[in-house]
């Protein structure tokens, strides 16, 4: 099964000088779900943000073959979606509906196509009927899954996923484990939800102090109870 991330050598630091990665390597095989975990401060975020380009980086990402590079990097990139821990950072078009169409348009959708696509995804979060309702007038978990909804309209290969789950009560969890296992896409899950990532995840690669601490079958990691003390997941 061919890749659909690649990443050698890969290394963040921020203006501040503090270094969030260290030298990561780490591959994603094309529909392949993987949790994302560590303490606070290990580099998760950092990581996803620098496969979209999102923060400067030192060493090789390459999507769906493509590598992140100034002059390919839209090409790259508009193989992946990703959802941000806060999802008002996401929410900024005057309407629902008008967000979740965005990334579709951009993609290059005539405008009847990326609306179908962004209904049947606000259908699919369960936020039908709020399509012309401001992202600033939904709660924190219709935020939540609306920005879930615009990274579901999208024709991508990888999902890039932040906190999914947080501020999501019991029925909206168990809608995104409904929707996430059903998806064909890759997905790279960033959480401290263990419980989500024993559910939805088949591998699992622990970061701590921007490194690659562990790698391995999800069942194997989480059940090590040791491994999760030494790097603060138990």
């Amino acid at each position: 099964m061919a890749d659909v991330l690649e990443i050698r050598n890969l290394s963040v630091r921020y203006p501040d000088g503090t270094r969030a990665l260290h030298g990561v390597d780490l591959t994603v095989a094309a529909g392949q779900r993987l949790g994302l975990i560590g303490p606070n401060g290990a580099g998760k975020t950092s990581q996803l943000l620098a496969v979209m380009r999102g923060v400067p980086f030192e060493g090789s990402i390459l999507v769906d073959g493509v590598a992140l590079s100034r002059r390919q990097a839209a090409r790259a990139r508009s193989q992946c979606g990703m959802t941000f821990q806060n999802a008002d950072d996401q929410l900024f078009m005057a309407t629902l509906l008008d967000d979740v169409a965005f990334g579709p348009l951009n993609q290059g959708s005539p405008a009847d196509q990326a609306a179908a696509a962004a209904t049947a995804a606000i259908a699919a979060v369960g936020l039908s009927g709020l399509e012309h309702r401001p992202a600033h007038h939904l709660s924190g978990g219709q935020m939540r899954a609306a920005s879930l909804a615009t990274v579901l309209s999208m024709n991508i290969k990888l999902l890039l996923l932040d906190e999914p789950a947080s501020n999501l009560d019991f029925r909206s969890r168990q809608r995104l484990l409904e929707i996430l296992t059903a998806r064909p896409e890759a997905v790279v899950l960033a959480t401290h939800d263990l419980e989500l990532v024993a559910q939805l995840c088949s591998r699992v690669v622990v970061l701590d102090d921007g490194r690659v601490a562990a790698d391995g079958p999800a069942a194997s990691i989480l059940s090590d109870r040791a491994l999760l003390a030494v790097h603060g997941l138990a």
